[in-house]
């Protein structure tokens, strides 16, 4: 019952409830952006969403424009040469993340799932396919987020996300939401920069 309706409900009712609320930080974060360095306040990227159908995914510009656009940050080598000084903060707090709450609302992710991952990612989706977390949509925060982030290797992670696609509870997206708060202000499994 959840998974089949309530959960996209939520997703939208709370998205659209927190881009209201937060459009003031919204506004601040864009000058910011802009003010820092050149380019666009925000970054725009394709990624893969539920049952491999790509996607526009947004968030703030946290790098410089002249940085590979296609590899995950903490796979690219000398990372902090390309991030900026304002997208030193807003990657260390997740704010450059805020603007899915744009995709949620349009129904391309969920609030909790798999993180989506990058078209060229082949060995991240192959391995979530054999665990069936391509079906669902991906999230703005999901079971590797909390048990590890970029420190996981993809089997690990693609097992963790095969895990919470088998029983996909409101409690238990509640408690992913409750320890994705917690694992931000620690800043745990944050990896800038590919580990030589």
């Amino acid at each position: 019952m959840y998974v089949r309706s309530m959960k996209r409900i939520l997703d939208a009712l709370l998205s659209f409830v927190a881009l209201i609320l937060l459009s003031p930080l919204f506004g601040i974060l864009a000058l910011w952006v802009k003010l820092d360095s050149k380019g666009p306040a925000f970054f725009v990227q394709e990624r893969v969403g539920k049952d491999k159908t790509t996607f526009l995914i947004y968030k703030f510009r946290s790098m410089k424009t002249d940085a590979p656009r296609d590899t995950p940050t903490h796979e690219l080598g000398q990372a902090n040469c390309y991030i900026t000084r304002c997208g030193e903060v807003l990657r260390k707090y997740s704010l450059d993340e805020l603007p899915q709450l744009i995709n949620i609302l349009k129904g391309d992710m969920s609030i909790v799932g798999p993180r989506p991952a990058l078209p060229n990612q082949l060995d991240l989706i192959a391995e979530r396919d054999r665990y069936g977390a391509n079906g669902v949509r991906p999230g703005l925060t999901g079971p590797a987020q909390i048990g590890g982030r970029d420190e996981l290797p993809i089997p690990e992670k693609a097992a963790l996300d095969g895990s919470y696609v088998k029983r996909i509870t409101f409690t238990g997206d509640l408690v992913c939401i409750l320890k994705t708060v917690a694992a931000v202000i620690r800043h745990s499994g944050v990896v800038e920069g590919a580990k030589r």
